[in-house]
C-alpha cells in the first residue's frame, strides 16, 4: 500500500500540478504552438519546392532534392537543431544581436520537417494516373500549366492525412528545441514542466505537460481518421424523405 501511495504521489500530486499549470498555459502551450506552426508553414513551402525538384525533368534538380531529403531524413532531429542552434548562434548573436534561440530553432524544426513533407508532396502527386496529365496536355495546357492545375491538386489533396500526421510530429520535435537553450519566457510545454519537476522532485509537473501534449495530438489524430476515411469513401449521401418521393397514382385512377 505504501508502495501504491508512493506511485501516485510521484505521478499525480494535484497540487503540484495545479501549480505548474498556469506556466504550462500561458508560457508553454504558446511557445510550442509557435513553433509547430511556424515550422510547418515553412517546411510545407520548402517541401513543396523538394517534390517539384523531385519529380523534374533536370537531373541536377532532382539529385539536390534527393541529397537534401537523404541528409535531413537521416539524421537524428536533436543532431541536427543542436548543429544549427550552436554553430549558427554565434552568428546570429553578431549580426542581429539576438540571443533568441527561437529563429534557429524554427529553421532546424523547418528544414526536418520539409524534407518529410516534401516525399509527402513527391509520392502524392506521383500517384495521380498518367492520363490526368495526358488529357489537359490534350487540351492544349502547356507541361507546367497541367502540373499546376491538374495534377499537384490531385496529388496535394490525396496527401493531407499525412501532412496533418507530419505537423503532430513537429509539435511533439518541438521540445527538443530547450537543448539550445531557453530563457524562461520562451519555455514550450516539455521545458515548462520539466523546470517545474525539477525544482520540486515530483513527476506530476510532466505528467500535467503531457496532458497537454495529447491534448493537442489526440484532436488531430481524429481528425487525420476523418479525412482519411472522407477521402476514401466520401461524403455519405442522405436518403431522400418519404414524403418528399414523387407520388405514383394507383392503376385504378380517382373517380369524379
Amino acid at each position: 500500500m505504501d508502495a501504491l501511495e508512493q506511485l501516485g504521489k510521484t505521478f499525480f500530486d494535484w497540487e503540484a500540478m495545479a501549480a505548474v499549470l498556469p506556466d504550462l498555459l500561458t508560457v508553454g502551450l504558446p511557445n510550442t504552438l509557435l513553433l509547430a506552426l511556424a515550422s510547418g508553414i515553412i517546411g510545407t513551402i520548402v517541401g513543396m519546392l523538394l517534390a517539384i525538384m523531385g519529380i523534374s525533368r533536370n537531373r541536377v534538380l532532382r539529385w539536390i532534392a534527393r541529397i537534401y531529403t537523404d541528409i535531413f531524413r537521416g539524421l537524428p532531429a536533436v543532431v541536427i537543431i543542436l548543429l544549427i542552434g550552436l554553430g549558427l548562434g554565434p552568428i546570429l548573436r553578431q549580426v542581429t544581436g539576438s540571443t533568441s534561440p527561437y529563429p534557429l530553432g524554427i529553421l532546424a524544426l523547418s528544414l526536418i520537417a520539409s524534407a518529410y513533407i516534401g516525399e509527402i508532396f513527391r509520392s502524392g502527386i506521383q500517384s495521380v494516373e498518367k492520363g490526368q496529365l495526358e488529357a489537359s496536355r490534350a487540351l492544349g495546357f502547356s507541361y507546367g500549366a497541367s502540373m499546376q492545375l491538374v495534377v499537384v491538386p490531385q496529388g496535394v489533396r490525396r496527401v493531407l492525412p499525412a501532412l496533418v500526421n507530419q505537423f503532430i510530429s513537429l509539435i511533439k520535435e518541438s521540445s527538443l528545441i530547450y537543448f539550445i537553450g531557453l530563457v524562461a519566457s520562451e519555455r514550450e510545454l516539455f521545458r515548462v514542466g520539466n523546470d517545474a519537476a525539477s525544482n520540486t522532485g515530483n513527476l506530476s509537473p510532466l505528467i500535467a505537460a503531457g496532458v497537454l501534449y495529447l491534448c493537442l495530438t489526440i484532436p488531430l489524430t481524429h481528425l487525420v481518421n476523418f479525412i482519411d476515411t472522407r477521402l476514401r469513401v466520401g461524403r455519405k449521401q442522405k436518403p431522400e424523405p418519404d414524403e418528399l418521393a414523387a407520388v405514383i397514382p394507383t392503376s385504378g385512377g380517382a373517380k369524379a
